[in-house]
């Protein structure tokens, strides 16, 4: 394959349709066709690949996204790092919609997923200490103190299978057991760029208080409406800082 790209990007067509020579191509994997076609641009000198996790139409829900085959297109791109923005819901009344989470850990709630590329004869066992790339989390902790966001330099994200959203009770568990997202496709998206060596950094942008929260009548149970919403409302502050981290990012 002649395509090649330096970073990876797991967002769609609104983080890139002001940039001009955007270049789309198919990918086809050993796992099968990515989410949708890969988009190539050049930024600072970079070739970034973008791909919308979901497809263009949203047409993938979280638990039937073709983890394997979008990460393995990166691999094939031989792209040196991930930048993957997630919509989440936050567990703490001081993680606020709005604000950005650089998570260092997760917790998965996922079932059925195929999630590694290790099913034999070949077997290896990958260490789940530090599934996100330190470096690349300090990068994005700076550059979101630098832009003036408000940044949470840690966090632990919760993964469940959706498509639907969480019961007040599992809502209720997640907070107690001191997590602090949920979203429903990190796994296994950041564990299989571990499998293939890729440094990978997920950037949370908290859009809702998940089933509220537990003594604070006023906080309300997410709607789909309201996640959509608050996203939409962030997408330019999402864009800056993915164009700030892929100026400053070394590859």
């Amino acid at each position: 394959m002649n395509y090649k790209a330096d970073i990876g990007v797991f967002g769609g067509s609104g983080l890139y349709s002001l940039i001009s020579g955007v270049e789309e191509i198919d990918i086809k994997t050993p796992y099968g066709k990515p989410s949708d076609k890969i988009s190539l641009a050049t930024m600072y000198n970079k070739k970034v690949a973008f791909l919308p996790r979901h497809g263009k139409e949203h047409s993938y829900p979280p638990h039937k996204i073709p983890y394997k085959a979008n990460l393995y297109a990166m691999k094939m791109l031989g792209v040196k790092s991930i930048i993957a923005p997630t919509a989440s819901g936050s567990l703490k009344a001081e993680i606020k919609p709005g604000d950005f989470v650089i998570c260092d850990d997760f917790v998965d709630r996922t079932w059925g997923r195929d999630d590694t590329y290790y099913h034999g004869p070949e077997t290896k066992h990958i260490i789940g200490v530090e599934p996100y790339d330190s470096k690349l989390r300090n990068l994005a902790i700076e550059v979101c103190e630098e832009m003036g966001i408000r940044v949470h330099k840690k966090g632990t994200v919760v993964v469940i299978q959706g498509p639907r959203f969480s019961t007040k009770a599992e809502s209720r568990w997640f907070s107690k057991m001191g997590w602090d997202v949920v979203n429903m496709t990190q796994y296994p998206e950041c564990i299989l760029a571990k499998e293939l060596g890729i440094p990978y950094i997920n950037i949370a942008l908290i859009t809702d208080y998940d089933a509220g929260l537990e003594g604070n009548d006023d906080i309300k149970p997410v709607t789909e409406e309201e996640v959509l919403k608050v996203f939409a409302e962030n997408n330019e502050k999402v864009k800056k800082l993915l164009f700030r981290i892929i100026e400053k990012v070394e590859v």
